[in-house]
């Protein structure tokens, strides 16, 4: 059967990184099996439990990788036995025959699983902590480019007061960073589940050990070294708590709805022409609209972000449903929401980071769509000059208020352009101020701080930079993701 007659993940066909697909493939996964009862051997005998040889730990660090030849016996062994864990051990028996006896030794399932499930977890985020900090990389360059260039801002997505490109892109950024500081932080905290038993209490340890708990506290501390985890979780059950996978879920998953706002962002843009993300020669926008050229990197990043920023839902359902010291109900979703989180995340981070490689903007029509909606927003520094001229406020208001709304019926019901500055030059009440008008229609004097704050937040020393400090290498070698198809 050729891989096109089953169904396959398009996580993994079309969209997720191979070094993520890797991470999360059963041969990476059943080695990393392997090396923790390997680990827990080592650290046995260390801690001085008779009956582990030298002969039993060499032939199992021989076979720490799993061939295609120990899939099919555990397959074998897991139709027969009803139980994966147990057919792995058998597995690795058969090809590690002096450690067979003591493989797995008082160690629960989850000792495998839920130990295995952390190391993957940390690892993947050691994946996308410096794919957000390229994308962030990328964007603060755009936004420092393009700091000083008058844009309209939208509020209720109708025009509001002018900002600049740049001090948009900015947002972007910091929402980015809130993202990269939530990831960073749930990696930090990453604790082992260790060597705990059937329940948590260690019992079958005392039992090794014949009641002697310090020894068990120092197998704990050699695994922890061996695996590069700071220490055990101070209270575990059968398994560690699945609140853990719900804090890593929250701060993956933001990331989604962070991608699906500044994607969003940029399709509205595309819509007006003001900016586009990248464009190939060749690239076909429609199959009947020749002309077109639809965002489809960044629908592909909305669609990709709505999912994975759905998924705390169902961590927080795992965990809410464990009953008392574990139930196996978690299982199954876990098997496929821990993998999906990471490989929905690195697909997104793929796609960000090919946008904001990218991105082009055009300024003239950009400038256009300011000077339309310029001389609205120009009204309330006229007010203020008439009364500095000793005129009424509220006289000011009301004759302002008039003419704007016969200049918006041009616009909108004859299709007409913005004529309001003709208007208020041709009224008497204005006179006072003619000479100033045209003073006032420069963009530049209504974006406010906006290019002062993109370069004290993106720039030089300022917070951006330092935040990224730790990915330079990283970032300098790392060219723009190419999307996978």
């Amino acid at each position: 059967m050729s891989g096109f007659d089953t169904y396959k993940t398009p996580l993994d066909s079309r969209y997720s990184s191979a070094e993520m697909k890797k991470m999360f493939g059963a041969r990476n996964r059943h080695s990393v099996w392997r090396k923790l009862w390997l680990l827990l051997a080592e650290a046995e005998k260390e801690v001085g439990v008779e009956g582990i040889t030298d002969e039993a730990l060499e032939q199992m660090r021989a076979h720490l990788t799993l061939t295609d030849e120990d899939f099919a016996i555990a397959s074998v062994e897991e139709k027969r036995r009803r139980h994966d864990v147990m057919a792995h051990v058998h597995a690795f028996g058969q090809v590690a025959p002096a450690a067979a006896g003591i493989i797995h030794l008082g160690a629960t399932s989850c000792y495998v699983t839920d130990n295995a499930e952390l190391i993957l977890m940390r690892d993947a985020m050691d994946l996308l902590i410096p794919k957000l900090a390229k994308v962030i990389h990328n964007l603060s360059q755009f936004a420092l480019k393009t700091k000083d260039i008058p844009t309209l801002g939208f509020t209720h997505f109708q025009p509001a007061q002018l900002i600049t490109v740049g001090r948009r892109a900015a947002q972007w950024i910091q929402d980015l960073m809130m993202d990269l500081e939530n990831i960073k932080t749930q990696r930090e905290r990453l604790e082992f589940r260790g060597a705990m038993g059937t329940t948590g209490t260690q019992a079958s340890f005392l039992e090794i050990f014949h009641g002697d708990g310090s020894k068990i506290d120092k197998l704990n501390e050699i695994l922890c070294e061996k695996t590069g985890f700071p220490k055990t979780y101070d209270i575990s059950v059968q398994t560690y708590s699945r609140k853990v996978d719900l804090d890593i879920a929250n701060a993956v998953a933001g990331l989604g709805a962070t991608a699906m706002h500044i994607t969003s962002d940029i399709r509205h843009l595309a819509h007006m022409k003001e900016l586009e993300e990248p464009f190939e020669k060749d690239q076909i926008g429609s199959s009947a609209m020749a002309y077109k050229r639809n965002p489809m990197r960044s629908e592909r990043i909305c669609s990709l972000g709505r999912k994975l920023r759905s998924l705390p839902a169902n961590f927080a359902d795992t965990y809410a449903d464990q009953w008392f010291e574990r139930t196996l109900d978690d299982s199954a979703i876990r098997r496929i929401d821990i993998p999906e989180m990471m490989l929905l995340a690195d697909a997104v981070l793929i796609g960000l980071d090919n946008v904001s490689s990218g991105m082009v903007i055009y300024p003239k029509r950009i400038h256009a769509h300011v000077m339309e909606e310029l001389p609205f927003m120009a009204t309330e520094t006229i007010i203020m000059k008439i009364v500095a001229a000793g005129g009424s406020r509220q006289e000011a208001h009301e004759e302002i208020r008039v003419l704007s709304h016969q200049a918006s019926d041009v616009v909108k019901n004859q299709g007409g352009k913005n004529d309001l500055i003709e208007r208020l030059k041709a009224t008497e009440y204005f006179r006072p101020v003619w000479a100033e008008i045209d003073g006032l229609l420069d963009p530049s004097l209504f974006v406010g701080r906006s290019g002062e704050m993109v370069e004290r937040y993106c720039g030089a020393g300022g917070l951006v930079e330092a935040r990224l400090a730790p990915f330079k290498e990283y970032i300098e070698k790392t060219g723009a993701a190419e999307l996978n198809l």
